[in-house]
């Protein structure tokens, strides 16, 4: 039981939840660019390409006499550059905000007790004439 409740603590951290829901939103977001690459990237671009080679996909596209599909690889290498630019962009805004949080500076705390009655006293000798 103490293993159970252990494993529990620690699936129930807030690393592990926020890591698993980067995950799965990272799945998604691979959907996504998959798609752009796929349904709008290669016909839009690649496809005038393609033809011009008289080919009809990107794994067609292969080094002539060998076995090496390097369609499918710059395909990969687009999604790729997608995803690592998006990443670029959100680390940037993310560290843009944590910057300007830092750069607000704090108000000045107020004076305790012991330093008000110090003001009052300092004051109070400034106003009494010179003995």
């Amino acid at each position: 039981m103490a293993l159970m409740k252990e494993f529990k603590d620690f699936a129930l951290k807030g690393n592990v939840m926020d890591l698993a829901v980067g995950v799965i939103i990272g799945a998604a977001f691979n959907a996504i660019v998959k798609s752009l690459v796929e349904d709008i990237i290669t016909p839009l671009i690649l496809t005038p390409l393609l033809e011009k080679a008289n080919l009809k996909n990107l794994s067609e596209l292969t080094i002539p006499g060998t076995a090496v599909k390097y369609g499918l690889f710059l395909s990969n290498v687009i999604s790729f550059v997608i995803v690592a630019f998006t990443l670029f962009l959100i680390v940037k805004g993310i560290n843009a905000t944590r910057k300007k949080e830092a750069e607000a500076p704090a108000a000045p705390p107020a004076p305790s007790n012991e330093e008000k009655l110090l003001m009052e006293i300092r004051d109070a000798l400034k106003s009494r004439p010179n003995l």
